[in-house]
């Protein structure tokens, strides 16, 4: 029998912000410039970002679609784009063809080989090798910048200034990783290195820490947490949290000094290098395992909900999407649950999802929720395509797609969270974490209100948004994601679930990038129902529709 081995579990996103209560881009106001119809954003301050939607009013035809004509068409709009020397300053990344034909050329913005953070550039063809628009993210300081490339700082002294920064403890779930990055921050651009700590812990941890290349100063910091043997594969059985039967797959496997164990090792999906199921009751990741087939005590039950929805919820992407795995490459599928002490949250951590057990009277255990389950590996989802930015509004799109696919996964109703909440929260009002269909029901925490309109509850409008600070929720992440959220719901109420989903990835996958904000998500979401329904159909008007009715109209 061929020896399989159990995957290693190795940014994250938490479900909730951590304070609940109890608890630029290259898009473009229609002016037609050279044959091109363009949309221009205000920049975010003198060197940002310069966001960009060209679309072509034309298609225009080339030889193929390949990385090297993409190139060439961007060299010969340059001074449309405003990109100086495209030739010298963007690295081919990635090229995707897609269900419908078209192909997708992704680049990343460099200086001297080095990536400028958060800079892409995506060329669009159809099927016919035409180039129908471009979009992305540049930074036309960082390509005229005199900046020196060269380091005078070492990356392992890099990678401990950042841990200290965020005052790492000495076990770390991975070795640090670093990279040497352009930075452009608050209006300069930083020779810096990227460094990622990720740990577990009472304060878990996912930071990217940018430490100035030549000084050795900490420019920037946030926290990312989205909030063998021979092997038989078999089925087996347990009981959820709520009492559910739940029929699992699950792997038989002879230990030393143990005999016949049974874990919650799922082999069976083809291409998929298995969902797995991981203990951290006693502060160390183990898997999850028992003498018996049938997980049924009251210990089992969150991890048997997790093992479950877990596959739920790789079915739907594959399903529905064709994406196999979080990396649509068939990367393992790995939860851990009892996490922490009376913790009431869930956060995605770049590789896998982890669930608190709940305090018993705010949340029962998180991995009780298919729609958390959704949230959290959506997150995967996201940080394996679009990789959105956590903070302000590309985090807080970040947020909002998880919330947006787990209740299409779960979709019972357009709530998040309803099966986590304990009684007492039931009985004081708080009946789910957050509303798709009424976003305005629930109160934000009161550190955040001076912030808003002055309400204090959570946002349906632009003119309710929070302009809330980095310290604050990573600027918004987890309260102005309601805003996009209830596009989509309304969105879906004129074209149902179905086509919503199908919009909605399409423009996480294919459009988005890294820095997109609110009004580059209103035009890669309408770009989409425009590739998969055509101009001026009922689907790109509901798109259009959203945005418009949560007052993001251009």
């Amino acid at each position: 029998m061929k020896k399989r081995l159990i995957a290693p579990i190795a940014l994250s996103t938490a479900l909730i912000a951590a304070t609940l209560p109890q608890g630029q881009p290259l898009a473009v106001q229609p002016q037609e410039i050279a044959g091109v119809q363009t949309k221009s954003v205000k920049q975010w301050n003198e060197k940002a970002n310069v966001p960009l939607f060209v679309k072509e009013k034309q298609a225009v035809k080339r030889m193929a679609a390949t990385s090297n004509d993409a190139l060439n068409y961007l060299h010969e709009k340059k001074s449309t784009l405003n990109i100086k020397n495209p030739k010298a300053s963007l690295k081919a990344k990635k090229v995707e063809k897609d269900d419908l034909g078209m192909t997708h050329v992704r680049f990343n913005q460099t200086k001297d080989g080095i990536p400028v953070e958060g800079s892409e550039v995506i060329v669009h063809y159809n099927k016919k090798n035409e180039i129908t628009s471009v979009n992305g993210s540049y930074h036309p300081s960082a390509e005229n910048a005199g900046l020196n490339t060269t380091p005078a700082l070492s990356s392992s002294k890099a990678v401990d200034k950042a841990k200290s920064a965020v005052k790492a403890p000495d076990k770390l779930t991975y070795a640090p990783t670093s990279e040497l990055v352009i930075y452009p921050f608050e209006g300069n651009d930083h020779l810096a290195y990227k460094v990622n700590v990720n740990f577990l812990g009472e304060a878990p941890g996912n930071w990217f820490v940018f430490v100035d290349a030549k000084t050795g100063e900490v420019v920037d910091q946030y926290n990312a947490i989205m909030h063998a043997e021979d092997i038989k594969t078999q089925t087996g059985t347990g009981i959820g949290v709520l009492g559910g039967h739940r029929l699992l797959h699950i792997s038989q496997t002879k230990e030393p000094n143990q005999g016949t164990m049974f874990q919650l090792a799922d082999y069976s999906h083809e291409g998929l290098d298995g969902i797995f199921t991981y203990d951290y009751s006693n502060n160390r990741i183990e898997m999850f395992k028992d003498k018996d087939a049938a997980f049924t005590s009251d210990f089992d039950r969150p991890a048997v909900d997790a093992h479950y929805n877990s596959e739920k919820v790789y079915d739907y992407y594959l399903n529905e999407h064709d994406r196999n795995s979080l990396d649509g490459e068939g990367m393992p599928i790995q939860s851990v649950v009892h996490y922490g002490e009376n913790y009431n949250n869930a956060f995605w951590n770049g590789t896998y999802m982890v669930y608190g057990d709940g305090d018993g009277e705010f949340m029962i255990p998180l991995a009780a929720g298919l729609d958390v389950a959704a949230h959290e590996m959506t997150h995967g989802v996201t940080t394996n395509s679009a990789n959105l930015q956590y903070r302000f509004q590309s985090g807080a799109l970040n947020e909002a797609f998880s919330d947006i696919f787990s209740a299409l996964i779960d979709d019972k109703n357009w709530e998040l969270g309803e099966d986590i909440m304990a009684p007492a929260a039931k009985e004081s009002g708080r009946e789910s974490l957050r509303s798709l269909s009424n976003p305005s029901k629930y109160p934000v925490n009161a550190a955040y209100v001076p912030y808003g309109n002055g309400d204090g509850m959570y946002p349906s409008h632009m003119d309710e948004y929070y302009d809330l600070p980095r310290s604050l929720d990573n600027g918004g992440v987890h309260i102005n994601s309601s805003i996009i959220n209830h596009a989509a719901y309304l969105t879906a109420q004129d074209i149902g679930r179905e086509k919503l989903g199908k919009i909605y990835y399409r423009a996480l996958t294919t459009y988005l990038t890294s820095l997109s904000d609110f009004s580059d998500a209103r035009q890669a979401i309408i770009q989409s129902a425009v590739d998969l329904y055509g101009e001026g159909s009922a689907e790109a008007a509901a798109a259009a529709g959203g945005f418009d009715s949560v007052g993001i109209t251009e």
